[in-house]
């Protein structure tokens, strides 16, 4: 009786000591690729994963870098990743499903990875803001400062899933106003400034009569206001996602620029890491994909937002 026993324990201990050992992996290579670090948006979400990174390893490598966008780019920045030994990634990724392959090979050398900010197939977790709610809300404001009753314009972006997102969400909304007239959704502002003036410009030109505007980001928004000033046309309520830098000088001066569904990308990053670092310990979130709540930053509001720079 007494060998069986002594036989049962040394198997236990055994089978805990991996286990045991694999609670305390630590992090110490970490890859980041993010769209683009000219964004402040990336600027941000880079901070807030380092920062998380050293409160686990002080001494830990952080590695961030800016696919601009370019998928090859990005392939060939997660191979640099897995060849300096790299045992969490966190990826932007500029392409949901083609992502994939690149992925699955981080993976296969042992690799967790974390997608932030968009989907990406084959990450073992993904860490966003609730778009689909941030939409909502944008859109909720034009509808409420309208009365439920003029014409809108959905100004799209490029087809990652957090554009995707804000459309279904602000168009959720927007239905249910019958009174609501959505002039055009399919347009491809591409994330940025100038897409967004010139989207915006067309659309002036095209339509005599709009009421308001929901853009996919800040940066669109912000076109499109420059395009209704260029144009002198008034009294359009523009609404946006990210609640960036320049959306709150624009909320605080003369713009038509009238709320922003905020995004927290420090926060974003920070969440990404930590789930990273359960899923190295062999602790796996409950859901694959961790949403986070969006805040409607106003001109009533904006002078309490703590903004993607505020110190934390």
């Amino acid at each position: 009786m007494r060998k069986s026993m002594l036989a049962l324990a040394v198997i236990a201990s055994m089978l805990g000591a991996p286990a045991v050992q694999a609670q305390n992996k630590q992090i110490k290579n970490v890859g980041i690729t993010l769209g683009s670090m000219g964004n402040p948006f990336f600027v941000a979400l880079a901070k807030g994963a380092e920062a998380k990174v050293k409160q686990y390893n002080p001494s830990a490598k952080v590695n961030a870098l800016s696919a601009d966008y370019d998928l090859n780019k990005q392939f060939s920045q997660i191979d640099g990743f897995i060849a300096s030994g790299a045992d969490m990634i966190l990826v932007n990724a500029v392409d949901a499903k083609a992502i994939e392959p690149a992925l699955v090979k981080a993976k296969k050398a042992g690799i967790v990875v974390v997608g932030v900010d968009v989907a990406a197939n084959g990450a073992d977790a993904t860490v966003q803001t609730n778009n689909v709610q941030a939409g909502e809300i944008a859109c909720q404001f034009i509808v409420e400062k309208l009365g439920g009753k003029g014409n809108v314009i959905i100004q799209n972006g490029p087809q990652v899933s957090a554009v995707i997102d804000r459309v279904n969400g602000c168009k959720s909304v927007l239905k249910k106003n019958p009174d609501i007239k959505v002039l055009s959704d399919d347009q491809d502002a591409k994330g940025s400034r100038e897409g967004g003036l010139n989207v915006m410009q067309n659309h002036l030109t095209r339509f005599p009569k709009v009421d308001a505007v929901f853009a996919i980001n800040d940066p669109q928004a912000i076109g499109a206001d420059l395009a209704a000033k260029q144009l002198n046309r008034k009294n359009i309520v523009i609404t946006s996602v990210d609640g960036a830098p320049d959306i709150e000088t624009a909320l605080k001066s003369d713009t038509q620029v009238q709320a922003s569904a905020s995004q927290d990308p420090y926060m974003i990053a920070q969440k990404a890491v930590e789930i990273g670092h359960d899923i190295m310990n062999g602790k796996k979130p409950a859901e694959s994909m961790t949403l986070l709540p969006s805040t409607l930053i106003t001109r009533a509001n904006v002078k309490d937002y703590k903004g993607w720079q505020a110190p934390r």
